[in-house]
């Protein structure tokens, strides 16, 4: 990604600030494209990912519906352009607003995921002399065998529909007059790179679509949710993630009914890749035994590492020095305040420029103003 023109342009540039390669996304988009139109599927892209105008645009302009967790996510669907009719909206605690909000939008459909929910849209649709187009989402059960905090699909997490209360809704199915049941939703986790756990989820999706065959649904879609993983260690050996081995587990393992159209929610895979963390080192700071860079970022910018321990490639832009050890550190006031430790770097000094790779995904759109830091700005590939 850093040629030595690219680097020369960036070092003009004050620190930090995110840098999005608008290239590597528009080959990443043709791919996708590419993959998923070969096999019939709807890609959703999920917007909790990256928010940023330039890129949802892209992706919007590529014809992917969005992906949305909360009702200003799907205001700011809405707002870019992406059609209502390819709108999804998931998330555990719906407000009554938001939901009335996706209602009057009439959006593809509402993920609920608790039998309460589904009773307060239920309430909600009735008093708007509407009906809503909703898809259960279905806790599966299923270990994703990534970390915990992005772990979705397991009962012990407070995702989806468990089997009690699935049961409750079907024996019930009549007193929900103002909703349309339209589909089946599962989301198991994220970074998952081990595709042997998609074709897991495909049998447990066929077991539960057999077990719904016998209750009066026109289920017309199952969204199968994301987790595709990124190769966080060699971001310019795998710059793209290989889609169609993605979906081609989906085709051979899944069994939908002749009239399912097959929908996933990717993230991470499409913008993760594309987006850099440029920082500066502010000090050198030698330890009893380590090395300390100091950066002007912190986990006020990408909050990965101090959350779940998150790797992120981390280069010196600006030395070719022989290597030593480090721990690259961040300027905010608190011990996890780190982007890696026992990191090899080229011998570093104060100036020197650093990227952290991979930080299109959850980077930006996580980040706060902890400790009251300035927010980072983002400079495109195309801006310089």
């Amino acid at each position: 990604m850093f040629t030595s023109d690219l680097i020369e342009k960036l070092n003009q540039h004050s620190t930090p600030f995110y840098y999005y390669d608008l290239d590597l996304l528009e080959r990443n988009l043709q791919t996708l494209q590419e993959a998923s139109q070969a096999y019939g599927y709807k890609v959703h892209y999920a917007l909790k990912a990256n928010v940023d105008e330039r890129i949802l645009q892209r992706i919007r302009e590529y014809g992917f519906g969005a992906d949305c967790v909360s009702g200003n996510e799907v205001r700011k669907a809405l707002e870019v352009g992406f059609p209502a009719s390819d709108i999804v909206f998931a998330g555990v605690g719906k407000t009554d607003q938001e939901i009335q909000f996706a209602i009057r939008n009439n959006i593809h459909s509402l993920n609920c995921e608790s039998l309460q929910e589904l009773e307060v849209i239920n309430a909600l649709s009735q008093q708007m002399n509407r009906v809503a187009p909703v898809s259960l989402r279905l806790n599966p059960g299923l270990d994703a065998r990534t970390h915990q905090y992005i772990t979705t699909g397991l009962e012990g997490n407070k995702f989806g529909i468990s089997q009690v209360e699935l049961e409750s809704i079907l024996k019930n199915l009549h007193q929900f007059t103002h909703i349309n049941i339209i589909g089946l939703h599962f989301h198991i986790g994220s970074q998952i790179t081990d595709l042997e756990v998609f074709r897991e989820l495909c049998q447990v999706v066929n077991a539960i679509q057999e077990k719904f065959a016998a209750y009066p649904l026109q289920l017309s879609h199952l969204n199968l949710g994301g987790g595709l993983g990124i190769d966080y260690y060699h971001p310019d050996e795998n710059p793209i993630p290989d889609y169609h081995a993605f979906f081609q587990v989906f085709q051979e393992s899944l069994k939908p009914l002749p009239q399912q159209t097959i929908h996933f929610e990717l993230g991470r895979a499409v913008v993760a890749q594309c987006g850099a963390l440029i920082s500066r080192v502010t000090y050198v700071k030698r330890g009893l035994n380590t090395r300390f860079v100091i950066l002007d970022a912190g986990m006020t910018e990408l909050i990965r590492p101090a959350l779940y321990h998150g790797y992120h490639k981390i280069q010196n832009l600006t030395s070719s020095e022989p290597s030593r050890v480090y721990d690259v550190v961040g300027p905010v006031c608190e011990s996890a305040d780190f982007f890696g430790k026992g990191v090899e770097l080229p011998e570093t000094r104060r100036g020197d420029l650093i990227a952290i790779r991979s930080v299109g995904a959850y980077g930006q759109v996580m980040a706060s103003r902890y400790n009251l830091r300035d927010p980072a700005r983002v400079i495109y590939s195309d801006q310089i």
